[in-house]
This record gives C-alpha cells, structure tokens and sequence, in this order.
C-alpha cells in the first residue's frame, strides 16, 4: 500500500488513507481473489472522507475482477441448468420396483 506526499504533505493525511484502506482490506480477505495486490492511492483521497474512500476502493475491486459483483436487487436467482441431477417438476421420478 503507498500513499504517497503527492497525495498528502501531512503524514497525518498519508496514514489516514492508508489505515481505511487497511480496514477495509481486512474486512475483504474472505472474499477477494487470492494475489498480490498493488494499492496507490491518488491526490483526491486526501479530500475524500472515510466512506468515500471505502466505496472507491470496493469499485474498483470489482472492476479489476478481484470482488464478485453485487447481486442486483429483485431479480430472481439464476435458473438451473440440464446438467443438474434432479428431475424436473413434470417428469415422474423413477420408481424402484
């Protein structure tokens, strides 16, 4: 993770970015892709508030492939497929005489 003085004089700034990041890369392992992964956090994190912050890196997670993507509210799950071993609701199940 680097922040760097482009992005804020103040260590006091720099840390902050860098302790929300952390945050909310801790909260995330169980559900990130397993890598290595290269952080840089840009001048408008040192005006943006801790939320904001938060909701940029969990973005851009998900555009890099990294986060799965939120399931779309009020849509029914997906449908199964053939290849399921479970008959379906119109067939009879084979009896075992």
């Amino acid at each position: 993770m680097a922040v760097s003085r482009k992005v804020d004089t103040r260590a006091v700034g720099r840390n902050r970015i860098k302790r929300v990041l952390r945050d909310a890369m801790r909260h995330l392992l169980p559900e990130l892709a397993g890598g290595d992964y290269v952080i840089v956090a840009r001048s408008a994190a040192a005006k943006a508030t801790n939320p904001q912050i938060r909701d940029a890196f969990l973005r851009l997670l998900r555009r890099a492939g990294a986060l799965p993507l939120p399931a779309a509210p009020g849509t029914m799950p997906p449908a199964r497929t053939m290849h399921q071993s479970s008959p379906s609701p119109t067939e009879p199940e084979p009896s075992s005489d």
